[in-house]
């Protein structure tokens, strides 16, 4: 850009610009979008006096990319609307500039004086001296320029100087005296996979096929056509590196482990190394490699845990002592949150002297996972760390490679969750684990794709974790698991499930939520063909999320007014593909009316009304009557509708 521009953040200047959308606290933190998705702003514009504004969007990738700009038109009370389109992943900003149109000006105060019967001379000269000085912006613009001029010249007549065209033209050519920017606003614009994606989160240890025999990378390989099949994006690894031996932990959590107990994956580091290496038991770094290689033919992607605690053998507590907290006698202060502590784990001190090295081991951790071919990484107990830590960590990494993805694993205060995902995290774990009637879901998501949420907080609703056995899945009843999976795959556009779930598991520890028996502390070895699994209603759940643009993205939902308590209804919406849901909350077989009087495809004089909607499991189409269509439900069989729109 050639103009210069002076920004504008109070009413001081020429121009007011006020009230820019997207902005998330005032600029301080950056919206995220998706690479290639329009993204609409506005903002309030306006001056003093009657002369005509102008006004655009600008943009660049930071910090050093060419300035683009995209026009913004005047929507109605000094509204500006406009759109512009990132083409490619990474940090961008943005801003709203605003200039007096000075040529549109004088056209508007000619034609007024004209209707007046006023004398014109010397303002037909006046707007002739404007394209003198004119700088076009093209050679189209200069030849129009240029022949109205001359035809003024040769006439004498004003006609020629109150052209469309030549309107059109001067717009950008003339010089801008008062162009004025808004403050620069941070984008973040990630690729599609931040934006949906299902999860399968699995202990690589257990992968194996014979009881107590510690599973393999290639074992992991193996299982890989298993989970495809299933149709998940991203299988998600627990902590592969080697584990602590000093406290390290038993069975079922106890404190001290027998002959063979393999420990937790969470106590990280041992002699032979720490965060940046493999356990010996899974394979070499080449076999990883391998396994990265071999989900990518699968049309997967590999997430990695990232926890950043050690055991108390990790290399770093001999290497880097000061990284790391001792109790007045001497010994090490040990991960706590009383009145749990974690005697397998130390966790690092980010409030030392040497903060710095600390912060830079721990970037180039992940930085060496991403070199390796990862770019999901779930980050255990984010909440745990400093705030400005992972503000910097996700900069520094996504600045490196800009298609890093990272999912907060926290169930923390809502507040405390949210400053995470403005603070860069691209995805978050939710409350949906625990959201069960039909009122606290439509509420939960009202919240997530209300703005500004909407603007920096990417949900991922995972229906259990291997810390987490919900009370409602406990029963084991194969309908409230079909139900859950359901609601999560078809509420979210990013949903996961942790091993086991599939096949319907839920031994747990009597009045808690946690597993029996827990993966944690053991290897856990399965037959994934078992009797019962619900594997093939999973797989068309993904299969369905795969061929519909709407169940791929979370903003644009809107629940129905179902009188039956017992039921939850949505329509969800991208461009001309609409999905309504109707999912059983309860067991036993419900009857209920499915309103959709009022759903449109198409936009704008285009719009036109459903008649039908089809099964999107069974293929059947139904056409609506009086503005809607009276459905049933049978959990027992399948509790879930999912029924494309038809004109």
């Amino acid at each position: 850009m050639n103009k210069t521009a002076r920004s504008v953040e109070s009413a001081s200047g020429t121009f007011h610009i006020a009230d820019v959308y997207p902005a998330i606290d005032g600029g301080r933190f950056a919206v995220k979008r998706i690479a290639g998705e329009p993204i609409d702003v506005w903002a309030d514009i306006y001056r003093d006096g009657h002369d005509v504004i102008a006004a655009a969007v600008v943009w660049r990738r930071d910090p050093d990319g060419a300035w683009q700009r995209a026009p913004m038109a005047l929507h109605g009370d000094d509204r500006w609307v406009g759109t512009f389109t990132p083409d490619l992943p990474g940090r961008y900003v943005y801003a709203i500039e605003a200039w007096t149109d000075e040529f549109a000006s004088w056209q508007k105060r000619f034609e007024g004086k004209q209707k007046a019967g006023a004398d014109l001379a010397l303002d037909a000269i006046e707007g002739a001296g404007l394209l003198t000085r004119a700088q076009a912006s093209g050679p189209d613009a200069a030849a129009v320029i240029i022949k109205q001029c001359e035809t003024y010249l040769q006439t004498g007549e004003a006609a020629p100087l109150l052209a469309s065209d030549l309107r059109d033209a001067m717009a950008d050519s003339q010089f801008r005296s008062d162009l004025s920017r808004s403050q620069l606003l941070p984008l973040v614009i990630d690729r599609p996979r931040a934006q949906h994606g299902a999860w399968y989160q699995m202990f690589p240890r257990s992968q194996g096929r014979v009881p107590d025999q510690h599973g393999t990378f290639i074992d992991c390989i193996a299982r890989l056509p298993d989970i495809a099949a299933m149709g998940f994006d991203v299988v998600c690894l627990t902590p592969i590196h080697p584990i602590g031996r000093q406290g390290r932990k038993g069975r079922n959590n106890a404190s001290t482990a027998q002959n063979g107990d393999p420990g937790s994956p969470y106590a990280i580091g041992a002699a032979e190394g720490g965060h940046d290496a493999v356990h010996p038991q899974l394979g070499t770094l080449e076999e990883f490699r391998a396994f990265v290689a071999a989900c990518q033919s699968h049309g997967m992607e590999v997430a990695l845990d990232f926890a950043v605690q050690c055991a108390p053998d990790h290399p770093w507590l001999t290497q880097h002592p000061q990284w790391f907290k001792r109790r007045p006698d001497g010994s090490m202060r040990h991960a706590e949150h009383p009145p749990q502590t974690w005697s397998d784990i130390v966790s690092p001190d980010f409030t030392g002297d040497d903060t710095a090295a600390l912060w830079n081991a721990l970037r180039d951790v992940v930085l060496f996972w991403v070199e390796q071919g990862v770019k999901i990484f779930r980050v255990d107990n984010p909440h745990t760390k400093p705030l400005p830590f992972w503000e910097w960590l996700i900069r520094e990494v996504q600045r490196h490679d800009s298609d890093v993805i990272f999912l907060a694993e926290a169930f923390a205060r809502p507040k405390l969750m949210k400053g995470l995902a403005k603070l860069g995290f691209s995805q978050s774990y939710g409350y949906f684990t625990w959201r069960t009637e039909r009122g606290e879901l439509e509420h939960y998501l009202g919240e997530l794709t209300s703005y500004p949420t909407r603007d920096f907080l990417r949900p991922n609703f995972f229906v259990n974790t291997p810390d987490i056995l919900p009370f409602h899945l406990q029963s084991g009843e194969s309908w409230m698991f079909k139900s859950r999976v359901a609601l999560a795959a078809s509420l979210s556009s990013n949903y996961g499930i942790y091993s086991g779930f599939e096949l319907l598991e839920h031994g747990a520890i009597p009045g808690r939520e946690e597993y029996a028996n827990s993966e944690k502390y053991q290897i856990k070895v399965r037959n994934w063909d078992r009797p019962g699994n619900i594997k093939p209603y999973i797989a068309m759940l993904n299969r369905i999320r795969r061929a519909n643009p709407a169940l791929q993205q979370t903003s644009h939902l809107r629940f129905l007014g179902i009188e039956n308590g017992n039921i939850i209804g949505f329509v969800k919406q991208a461009a001309d593909n609409i999905v309504a849901v109707a999912i059983a909350l309860t067991s036993g077989l419900h009857e209920f009316w499915l309103p959709l009087a009022d759903i449109q495809l198409g936009s704008g004089p285009a719009r036109r009304p459903v008649t039908a909607v089809e099964n999107l499991a069974t293929g059947e189409r139904h056409a609506l009557e009086w503005g809607g269509i009276r459905l049933r439900i049978d959990p027992a069989t399948d509790p879930a509708l999912l029924l494309r729109c038809v004109a």
